[in-house]
């Protein structure tokens, strides 16, 4: 047994790195979302100069695509290395040729995956099974971890029966859900490590290297003679595979304490009513079963450790001989098939063995990381309760089109004893870091378990994040969101006008808010239905600016750890004085590299935090009639409307299938409705004569935000009095009629502060004062918003009179790609939006899969948008590695468009 066993807080990725740089040589890498971070840490591990167990530092090689990532691999393998290497989605699709190859030649190895959705009608960075059951047919192995201590562990397990074994192996775990959730687990010493790993088999895999002291060949050519001999000859290797799982995993328990199977079964022990399932689903029907078993119900669950080589006696065994009915659980959709992968491999298991075949139904959930919860899995035990149970059902959507989908009985609650807390933040504000921080933090200083999820979405800044953090003195199983919360901080106060924000508070929890008003103005400025849940929930509330403190401490727009020390104080989680020296160490431990002043500003921040934090007293009745404002304008579409604001809101789950086109179409233009209003600051035009017209503001704006027009002055009278206008400078308008008007869009604009930066017209009198200067948006946003209003309804210039080959010329002309979701102050956008600008009424847009595939096409709206006569950039994406070739097909089929118009033509000759 481990003697002292090392707690460690981390998340899966870091969990499985650590074990894959201890035990291999060599790692050949290519980065892909949510795999990333394995790479990133095994190289720094190395570039840091930490060894393997042997005492070597591995090598780490970046390649060109996973392609050559795994031909790397491959060739490291039969140059007699530890090898491996971490990957997703369409990155191991790409390895499955070469995945071919080394099962082929029984080459130890070990593939660490973060399962994530395969792109089809759309892609998706979440997680979910479609990867790795797309190499089922490959020979290599797969264990199924459904936590980050399993995902560690089976890490080394892997490692170890691969070597045991001369199979290749995927490590499994799902992508996000186990990949990015931070868990307090125990970790695996080198001493472990060491005594696992087998030296003998080592030693054989390095004598069976590619040696011209020892000649062979591999990978020959063979014929239809003696091909389909040598493929059977690998058998008994797969068949001997789930026994030598099975006893490495033996030998694992009798050195660590914690157990596993090749099938773990939990629940009553004469279950008629059975789930089977593996990966992270195993959480809520682990926490399920307990309740219901609790209650006298007769369930259980099978959790799928091993799935390939699938060992059917093994599989039967581990099944009570009571059950009358099973659900085999799918996390992927095979179209066409007569059933996903793991209930077509039950029934097979079934039917080849001497046990009654039981009534199996399959079902699939929670594709792309869609929610599952204990809610949930009572629907699944609820339907095989039903005297026929749906087969080929779909859980936790609303399928009104095939009609797969089963009720959830929303009512249903399991029993647990965390401390649960939602942070509701805007992306890169460092609301994520920061909670990241308090659970390392809380779990080095207590012996609470802890957990931490993130919600987001791709983007990688500006768009709102969700952190659900749990902390318990028991192991914590819920790997899904929380509901009820016991505190909840918004960090930003725009969110509190669109979303209930304490919707999920519990009765006498907590709520923090950071606003721009005081304790005792704070109440009137919450809409009526947020100050009716704190009133009926009977919570605390706290108010802090802490954009202010931010501000005087130096820190900027960093309010994260202002809102932490807050969140320590108020919580009671840890004892507040303790709590802050750790916060302070832990801003020594960030920042010191940056200097001195940078740790005093921070810890200036640190204690300014509590000066300026207050309970609010409130009136035990609503004072207030403000209703959440709209997510989209009133002159959206109705599509807009009815689908993608729901998504907005953050209730996208309850759009049924019928709202979507089958083949992943969407509108264009549909950015212009969401008004994001993430800026507290934004730019005015507040010199027109000191102005020079010069357009570079609108030039560099990335959104789109701030544009020039030039129009006739009889329209000025139309004007509102506040919106600004000055004579026309250059060619070819009439000074004496033409009038220049630059105006922002409030709601839209991100505050990156570009435009005043790049604003070369600056006052003689003050050199801090150009043209255009940063306000607080709160003091202007009323009077701008009703400028930009009437600013986007005046005509634009007319193009074939404007010289648009200068930076002046081409800003007078409509961008057909604005309001995008693109990080403040995004240097790509400027340059797509100026292509729109002169050429975007007759753009076919093939784009690759990164930064200007997210901003330019991730729901819920899209940038790119129309001109007055319906046209502009049709856009699509097909994959990260075949982008050029994709563009090339298009303009083929432009050619071949082009060339058949031309030819009807000439038949219309006289």
């Amino acid at each position: 047994m481990q003697k002292k066993v090392q707690k460690l807080i981390l998340d899966g990725n870091e969990a499985v790195a650590r074990i894959a740089h201890k035990t291999n040589e060599v790692c050949a890498i290519y980065p892909i979302t949510p795999s990333s971070p394995m790479g990133e840490h095994a190289e720094a591990f190395s570039a840091k100069g930490q060894t393997n167990i042997f005492g070597d530092i591995p090598r780490i090689i970046e390649m060109q695509s996973e392609g050559g990532a795994a031909g790397a691999v491959h060739g490291s393998l039969q140059g007699g290395a530890l090898t491996s290497t971490f990957t997703a989605s369409q990155g191991l699709l790409l390895m499955i040729p070469n995945m071919y190859k080394i099962a082929g030649e029984l080459l130890p190895t070990v593939f660490h995956i973060a399962a994530r959705t395969i792109a089809t009608h759309a892609l998706s960075i979440f997680g979910d099974h479609s990867d790795v059951m797309a190499t089922r047919q490959t020979g290599f192995g797969m264990l199924f971890g459904g936590t980050v201590q399993e995902a560690q562990d089976f890490a080394l397990i892997a490692q170890v029966a691969t070597l045991k074994a001369r199979v290749p192996f995927l490590n499994v775990f799902d992508g996000f859900r186990t990949s990015h959730e931070i868990q307090k687990i125990d970790g695996i010493s080198d001493d472990v490590i060491h005594k696992m790993m087998p030296l003998d088999k080592i030693m054989e895999h390095k004598e069976r290297a590619l040696n011209p002291k020892n000649p062979v060949i591999r990978g020959t050519s063979q014929n239809p003679d003696v091909f389909f001999q040598a493929r059977e000859a690998a058998n008994l290797f797969y068949q001997r595979t789930p026994r030598i799982v099975q006893e490495t995993m033996d030998e694992f328990y009798k050195l660590t304490g914690r157990k596993y199977e090749l099938f773990d079964y939990i629940g009553h022990p004469e279950a008629e009513e059975v789930i089977i399932i593996m990966g992270s689903g195993e959480g809520p029907v682990k926490e399920t079963i307990e309740t219901m078993v609790a209650e006298g119900d007769k369930v259980g669950a099978l959790i799928v450790r091993l799935y390939r080589p699938f060992d059917i006696g093994y599989f039967i065994d581990k099944l009570p001989k009571t059950v009358q009915k099973i659900a085999v659980m799918d996390r992927t959709k095979e179209s066409g098939s007569v059933g996903e992968p793991l209930y077509l491999d039950v029934v097979a298991a079934y039917a080849e063995s001497d046990r009654p075949m039981p009534a199996i139904v399959g079902g699939r959930y929670g594709l792309s990381s869609k929610e599952f919860n204990p809610t949930m899995v009572k629907a699944i035990f609820d339907n095989l309760n039903a005297e026929t149970p749906k087969n080929h059902f779909t859980v936790g959507i609303i399928d009104d089109v095939s009609k797969t989908s089963i009720p959830i009985d929303k009512l249903f609650h399991t029993k647990k004893s965390t401390f649960n807390c939602l942070f509701y933040g805007l992306g890169s504000d460092g609301t994520v870091s920061a909670n990241k921080n308090s659970i390392k933090i809380i779990g080095d200083t207590t012996d609470h378990y802890t957990q931490g999820y993130f919600v987001y979405d791709s983007n990688k800044a500006g768009s709102q994040t969700i952190s659900h953090l749990r902390f318990g003195p028991d192991p914590i199983y819920s790997t899904y969101l929380i509901n009820t919360a016991d505190f909840i901080a918004c960090h930003k106060f725009n969110f509190i006008d669109r979303y209930d924000i304490i919707g999920k508070a519990k009765k006498g929890g907590t709520f923090l808010l950071n606003a721009p008003y005081s304790k005792d103005e704070i109440w009137e400025r919450l809409p009526e239905k947020t100050q009716q849940g704190i009133i009926d929930k009977e919570l605390k509330f706290y108010v802090i600016d802490a954009t202010k403190v931010a501000h005087e401490a130096k820190l900027g727009r960093r309010t994260n750890t202002i809102l932490q020390t807050c969140f320590f104080a108020i919580s009671g989680i840890l004892p507040k004085e303790d709590a802050i020296k750790r916060i302070k160490n832990a801003i020594v431990k960030s920042y010191s590299h940056k200097g001195d002043a940078i740790v005093q500003m921070n810890f200036n921040a640190v204690d300014k935090s509590l000066e300026n934090l207050f309970e609010v007293t409130y009136p035990k009745k609503v004072t207030s009639s403000k209703a959440f404002k709209s997510f989209v304008t009133n002159n959206a579409t109705t599509f807009t409307k009815e689908v993608l604001a729901m998504s907005m809101a953050g209730k996208g789950d309850l759009l049924p299938v019928g709202v979507f086109m089958p083949d992943g179409t969407f509108p264009t233009g549909t950015s212009q409705y969401q008004k994001r209003d993430i800026a507290d600051f934004i730019p005015v035009w507040d010199d027109v004569d000191l102005c020079t017209q010069c357009n570079k503001c609108s030039l560099i704006c990335p959104h789109s935000a701030i544009r020039a027009k030039v129009v006739d002055e009889s329209m000025v009278s139309e004007f509102p009095e506040t919106l600004g206008s000055v004579a026309a400078k250059g060619r070819p308008f009439d000074k004496e009629k033409d009038k220049y008007i630059l105006q922002v869009s409030p709601y839209d604009c991100t505050g990156c502060n570009l435009c005043v930066e790049i604003c070369p017209a600056v006052s003689k009198e003050d050199e801090n004062f150009k043209a255009i200067n940063m306000h607080s948006k709160k003091e202007v946003v009323e009077v701008e918003a009703a400028n930009w209003n009437h600013f986007i309804e005046l005509p634009n210039y007319d193009r074939k009179e404007l010289k648009v080959d200068n930076v002046k010329g081409s800003q007078f002309l409509q961008p057909l790609f604005e309001f995008s979701g693109a990080c403040p102050g995004c240097g790509e956008t400027p340059y797509i939006k100026l292509l729109t600008q002169l050429w975007g009424d007759n753009m076919v847009i093939a784009n690759a899969t990164g930064c200007s595939s997210i901003y330019g096409g991730n729901l819920p709206t899209t940038p790119y948008t129309t001109n007055n006569d319906g046209r502009g950039p049709a856009w699509a994406n097909s994959l990260f590695e075949d982008n050029a070739e994709y563009g090339l097909g298009l303009k083929l089929a432009l050619n071949a468009k082009q060339a058949r118009a031309q030819k009807l033509l000439k038949l219309l000759e006289p």
